[in-house]
Order: C-alpha cells, then sequence, then structure tokens
C-alpha cells in the first residue's frame, strides 16, 4: 500500500474529504461552543443560532425554505422517515412504487414493509439504466402511497426524470420522495419549481462529516415523523442536535453552491479524459449506462474479460482508490444489483468498476492513473485463462 501522501482517490460516491472550511466551521462547536441549543441560557442560545444558519444554507442549495430542512443522521435515514411519513399520512394505502436500481436505503425499507403488509412494485431499467417514465405512471395505483425514485444512480450515474415523474404523482394525488444523495452538489437543484413533498441527502457525499444528512419535507405536505422524543428540528426528528456536524453541513451546502460549475466542467472534463484515453488504450471496455445522461463526475466501467475484484487489489497496491459500486454492498457475493438490473450477464457486471471523481482530483493524478490502469488490465488478461 502506497503512503497517504501518494493516494489517488476516485471514489467521491462513496464519501469525500472534508472540505477544510468546512472543518474550520465545525472546530468551535467541538471545543469552545459545547452548549445545548435547546437550552433556554444564551450559551445554548448562540448555538441554535448556528443551526438556524445551517438550514438556511441548506435550503439556499436546494432553492427550498429553512423550515423545509430537517436535519438527520444520514441518507438512509432521510430515506427511511420518508417513506415511513408518507405511509403513516394515507394509512388506507399500502402500495409503494420505487425502482430496481434504487440504495439499499430504500429497497431494503420497502422489503420489510413488504413483510408488514405493504405491497411493492419495482419498476425496471432498460440496458443503458434509463427508467420508462410510461411504466412508472401504470405501477400507480388507487392505493399508492407513495412513489419513490432516486434523482441519480450512486454507481452509473444515470439521471432520471423527476420531473416528468413527480408531475404524474402530483397529477394522481401520490407523494413523491427522490433519493438525491448522488445528485445533491453535482447539478442545479431548485426545488421552489419542483413538486416533490421528500429529498434526501447526505452531508459525507457533498464535503461534509459523516453522520450527518437531510431531509427536504414540503411545507404543503403532512409528515410523521419516525424519530419520537424532544422538540428538535420543530418536532420533526427527536434527540439532541449533532451540532458541529450540521453546522458543517450547512457550510459544505454554502461550497457546494459556488462549485457546481466546476463540477460540470473541470470535474467533468477529468471525467471524460479518463474514459477516452482508457478505451483508447485497452479493448473491450465498456461504459455503464448512458454516457450523456449521468452526473458529471461518474464512470462505471466493463474491463471485459478480468475480474473486477482482482482489479481492485492491484489498484488499491497502487494506491488508486476506486469501488466494485456501492459502499453499502461491499463484501457481497453477488454483482451489484444495479447492473443486473440493467441486464447485464454475470460476467460484464462482475468486470465492472466504479470510479468518481470530486473537486480535490488532479491532472497530475489522472496521469499517473491513465499509466497504471492499462498496466494492470493488461497484466491481468495475459494471466486470465483462454
Amino acid at each position: 500500500m502506497k503512503p497517504d501522501d501518494d493516494l489517488i482517490y476516485l471514489d467521491n460516491n462513496s464519501s469525500t474529504r472534508i472540505d477544510p472550511g468546512v472543518l474550520e466551521e465545525m472546530m468551535p462547536f467541538l471545543t469552545e461552543r459545547y452548549g445545548n441549543p435547546s437550552s433556554s441560557h444564551r450559551f445554548g442560545a448562540q448555538v441554535k443560532d448556528a443551526i438556524k444558519l445551517a438550514h438556511e444554507r441548506v435550503a439556499a442549495l436546494l432553492g427550498c425554505q429553512p423550515n423545509e430542512i430537517v436535519f438527520t443522521s444520514g441518507g438512509t435515514e432521510s430515506d427511511n422517515t420518508a417513506l415511513h411519513s408518507a405511509l403513516q399520512m394515507t394509512p388506507g394505502r399500502r402500495h409503494i412504487v420505487t425502482t430496481s436500481v434504487e440504495h439499499n436505503a430504500v429497497l431494503n425499507f420497502c422489503q420489510t414493509a413488504a413483510k408488514r403488509g405493504c405491497e411493492v412494485t419495482i419498476v425496471e431499467v432498460d440496458g443503458d439504466g434509463h427508467l420508462d417514465v410510461a411504466e412508472v405512471e401504470r405501477a400507480i395505483r388507487p392505493d399508492t402511497a407513495v412513489v419513490s425514485v432516486m434523482w441519480a444512480n450512486n454507481e452509473t450515474g444515470v439521471i432520471f426524470p423527476l420531473e416528468e415523474i413527480a408531475a404524474i404523482c402530483r397529477e394522481k394525488g401520490v407523494v413523491f420522495h427522490t433519493d438525491a444523495v448522488q445528485a445533491v452538489g453535482k447539478m442545479p437543484i431548485d426545488l421552489s419549481r419542483q413538486s416533490f413533498q421528500f429529498l434526501s441527502l447526505s452531508g459525507h457525499k457533498l464535503h461534509a462529516s459523516k453522520g450527518v444528512g437531510a431531509l427536504f419535507v414540503s411545507r404543503n405536505s403532512k409528515f410523521h415523523p419516525m424519530v419520537i422524543g424532544g422538540p428538535q428540528e420543530d418536532g420533526r426528528r427527536a434527540g439532541t442536535d449533532n451540532v458541529a456536524s450540521i453546522v458543517g453541513l450547512g457550510k459544505a451546502a454554502e461550497l457546494a453552491a459556488s462549485t457546481i460549475e466546476e463540477e460540470n466542467t473541470r470535474v467533468r472534463a477529468l471525467r471524460d479524459r479518463f474514459e477516452e484515453t482508457i478505451r483508447e488504450q485497452l479493448d473491450d471496455v465498456a461504459i455503464n449506462g448512458d454516457p450523456g445522461a449521468r452526473l458529471p463526475n461518474t464512470s462505471n466501467l466493463a474491463f471485459l474479460g478480468v475480474d473486477a475484484q482482482a482489479i481492485l487489489i492491484k489498484l488499491d497496491q497502487e494506491g488508486v482508490c476506486c469501488s466494485l459500486g456501492s459502499s453499502c454492498t461491499t463484501g457481497a457475493v453477488e454483482p451489484s444489483h444495479v447492473l443486473r438490473a440493467m441486464h447485464l450477464t454475470n460476467e460484464h457486471a462482475r468486470s465492472s468498476l466504479r470510479f468518481s471523481f470530486g473537486r480535490y482530483n488532479t491532472e497530475a493524478e489522472l496521469d499517473r492513473v491513465l499509466e497504471i490502469i492499462p498496466r494492470i488490465v493488461r497484466k491481468l488478461r495475459q494471466l486470465a485463462p483462454v
């Protein structure tokens, strides 16, 4: 393993480095500003003001009102809370519509809900990871409580037509939720122009700390909290506030708003140069998912004829970090459920790696990676049985 100084981190869809500005903003709340924001004294009120500012900053990034933001422990809790709330809001409706490529935070919630008497319809995607809006519409029934569709896939980066799906849900009077964990900070979002009831995000995907996230709850929507207790977050999420992380997420949201253009220019250019050069130097390399309609930082490549796990091990030895897929499924024996849902063969799926770029990646790092990967793949192909 290479020293950390030589590390090349291309796993930003899994987690991101904390921005120095975020860490600087967090530190006082880990040291001298340790008051409880629920306290009635001035010391606590100062901390509460910092949380209020975090609400405003996240709301500004999303184009919504500060009182529509509920801080949580991360994307999983936000997803679970949204689906739980939708089911509680409409007790006569016990049907959920979602897709085959959602994060496990949604799919496993649906699986558990099915064991408790709900029905779940899973809408499939095609070979490029596209979702057919007409199929989503056909899946909605009179007893549908909620439709949950991610904004952008965490493994392939493919972006879904959420505006159309949300409009259908509004017309049919069905709650709509999106897991936007990968989309927030990488593409412009303006919820004031959308008809979403719920949107989930996670701090560690946009250069904040792990263990903090947020849930957008439309002010026009009813809401049933999942965590019950004290009055925090206006009674929508009980528990003593994770102040430092909330403050950090607010700062990260402010910084993300100023770097979206960079994501769509410099980071996209790194990703595109990476793919073009790899495919020039190696035969039998395929892009998984729509090459066009996807996040600017995400590249999911199949190195056909080579086991991706072997490539991953060799890359790790060279100090290059990437992923077989979602970090929440690492260690699974089966190939990625996202790639299988795209009807790729097991061989194709097992040869696939996800590379996800970020604001801290450089051209010099890319030069090194473009020397390392072809060399490793050629060597492994020579060793592979005919």
